[in-house]
Parts: structure tokens; C-alpha cells; sequence
């Protein structure tokens, strides 16, 4: 008897140590925020997608790190595995009992497929229309295209981005901001003052530019607050993207180019994620001879898809000379 007692009451003890050891490892959200928030910074900048929302819903998706799921996985967006998924799979009762859904090596891995899986699904074309810095269209827009079930899930959102400050991330520099902890006066001074610089230096590419550095032989150019570089001849994305140590494919997709397209030699290559529209004060562009959305789309280095999203036209449209472009 005394033994089964016994028995009984360390297994009691060993219940209430395991629950404590995992209350005392819980992650708190600031603490979630800030061992990914440098991610979510570095996919607004190639992606467009606001970093508030990729941390919203990365806190709200694995209850900041600490769900099952996400402890199970590494996933930490809730996303399923859906028909084109190749990689390892765990399963799990979500709307429905044992539902498939993606497994990652590492959080870092789940993050890229969230903002490649918001990229590359045209029922998330919309969102890319808004500005990276308007997280409330955001979360509606996600919401509306049908990212979760929950009735309230874009409020769910908008109350985390606000009550963490999240909105600090979308800014340029918003990492650094965030981190410093200025106060509200200091954050609007700043923002106002990047804004205008943002805009004196947004002007056009043409046959004068200046170079704001130099890479490896190459001249890197600035538009529309955003680098590129000038093809030679024989260069490829390839080559080029090993100069500047990002991928091909990240390349092309900087540049809105297919996988079987060529490079030329004088031909601009941005070696960073163009705008989602145009920062100068221009509103309209006339269409020249010889211009198309691609075309148009390097010379304002604006994103393709953005540009047509802004015109109500599809990315493989023509244009005509004389017809009237939106810019932003």
C-alpha cells in the first residue's frame, strides 16, 4: 500500500514539475517579437508584405511560438499542406480532426514559405495593391481571401500590430526603430523627414545617372529609393547574382523576369525588391514608343504586378503609345 501511495504521489510531483518546467519555458510575445522580427523586416523589404502582419500572425498562429503545432512542425502560420506540398508533413485537428499540415526544418524556414505562399497564391494578389505600411487593408484583405476562419481574425491582427507597436517594423529603418523604444513625437518627426527624403530622391532612370557606390566593377544606381546595377556584356542573373550574393531566382524575381528569359548587356538589373508604386510626385505617365508594363515597371522600378494591379490590367497586357499609365 505504502508503495502504490508512493507511486502515486511522485508521479503527482512529476506532473506539477513538467507543467512548471513548461510555464517557465513558455516564450512571451515581446520575446517572440524580438527573436523574429528581423525575419519578418527582411521579407517586407523583397516581399512587399507588411511586417507587422507577418508578426501578428506568426504571434497569433503559434500563440508566439508556444502551440503545438509550432513546437511539433517549426510552423508557425498554420499553413496546410495543400496538393503541391513535397516536404514533411505532421497532422493535426484544426477545422477539421487530423488535418495535414506543413513541417519545417527550422522557424526560419516556415517563415520564407509563409511569404512565398502569400506571393505565389493569386487569391492573395489584392493585398500586394496596398501599400507595405497599411497593415489594417492587410489583415482585411486576408481575412476576405479567406487566410483563417475566424469571423473577428482581421480585428485579431490589427489589436496585436497596436498593442506591440508593430506598425514601427513597416517603416524604413523599422527594425532599428523599433528597437530603440523613441517615443511617438520622435517616431512621426522621423517617418515625416524620411518621407521627403523618399521622394527628392525618387527620380526616373535615365542616360545621367550617378552612381551611389560601387560593387565589384559594378556602379550601383538608385530609383524610386531602390538599387540597381547595369548588365555588361556576358553577364547573367547567374553571374550577377553571385557578384551581389543573392539567387537566381531571388534576382528574377527582383526584376519580374521568367526563368527562360535572357539577360542583355545594358540592361537594368535591381538588386533589390522594387516599390509597390512610385514615390515622386508624378501620378501619371504617358506611354512612349516602344514601352511595355515590363519595361515601365523597370524604368519607375515599380513591381510589375503592382503596377498592373494599379491600372486594372493583367501582367502580360499590352500598351499603347499615348495611352496614360498610373505610376502611383
Amino acid at each position: 500500500m505504502k508503495k502504490i501511495r508512493f507511486t502515486i504521489v511522485y508521479a503527482i510531483f512529476a506532473t506539477l514539475a513538467t507543467l512548471y518546467a513548461t510555464a517557465q519555458s513558455r516564450q512571451t510575445r515581446e520575446e517572440y517579437i524580438e527573436r523574429y522580427k528581423s525575419i519578418a523586416v527582411a521579407h517586407m523589404e523583397r516581399y512587399g508584405i507588411p511586417a507587422s502582419i507577418t508578426m501578428a500572425q506568426g504571434i497569433l498562429e503559434s500563440d508566439a511560438g508556444n502551440s503545438a503545432l509550432s513546437l511539433s512542425s517549426n510552423n508557425h502560420f498554420g499553413i496546410k499542406c495543400k496538393k503541391n506540398w513535397t516536404g514533411r508533413k505532421v497532422y493535426h485537428d484544426d477545422d477539421a480532426k487530423g488535418e495535414c499540415f506543413r513541417a519545417y526544418p527550422s522557424v526560419e524556414e516556415s517563415y520564407l514559405d509563409h511569404a512565398e505562399f502569400l506571393d505565389s497564391s493569386p487569391r492573395y494578389d489584392s493585398l500586394f495593391s496596398y501599400p507595405s505600411n497599411d497593415y489594417r487593408s492587410w489583415a482585411r484583405g486576408l481575412k476576405a481571401a479567406g487566410y483563417a476562419t475566424a469571423p473577428d481574425y482581421a480585428e485579431r491582427l490589427v489589436a496585436i500590430i497596436e498593442k506591440y507597436n508593430l506598425h514601427l517594423l513597416d517603416q524604413q529603418d523599422g527594425d532599428a526603430i523599433y528597437s530603440s523604444g523613441k517615443n511617438a513625437k520622435e517616431n512621426a518627426e522621423y517617418f515625416a523627414i524620411q518621407s521627403n527624403l523618399n521622394r527628392q530622391e525618387a527620380v526616373g532612370i535615365d542616360p545621367f545617372r550617378i552612381s551611389s557606390s560601387v560593387h565589384k566593377g559594378y556602379n550601383v544606381y538608385r530609383t524610386n529609393n531602390t538599387c540597381y546595377v547595369v548588365a555588361k556584356k556576358d553577364d547573367t542573373y547567374a553571374t550577377l547574382g553571385k557578384t551581389f550574393a543573392i539567387s537566381e531566382k531571388m534576382l528574377r524575381r527582383f526584376n519580374d523576369v521568367a526563368k527562360s528569359d535572357t539577360l542583355a548587356e545594358n540592361d537594368i538589373v535591381y538588386i533589390e525588391r522594387k516599390k509597390d508604386r512610385w514615390l515622386g510626385d508624378a501620378l501619371l505617365h504617358e506611354v512612349r514608343e516602344n514601352e511595355d508594363l515590363h519595361s515601365l515597371s523597370q524604368t519607375f522600378g515599380i513591381r510589375k504586378k503592382n503596377l498592373a494591379r494599379l491600372n486594372h490590367l493583367r501582367t502580360n497586357s499590352k500598351v499603347e503609345k499615348g495611352q496614360t499609365i498610373r505610376i502611383r
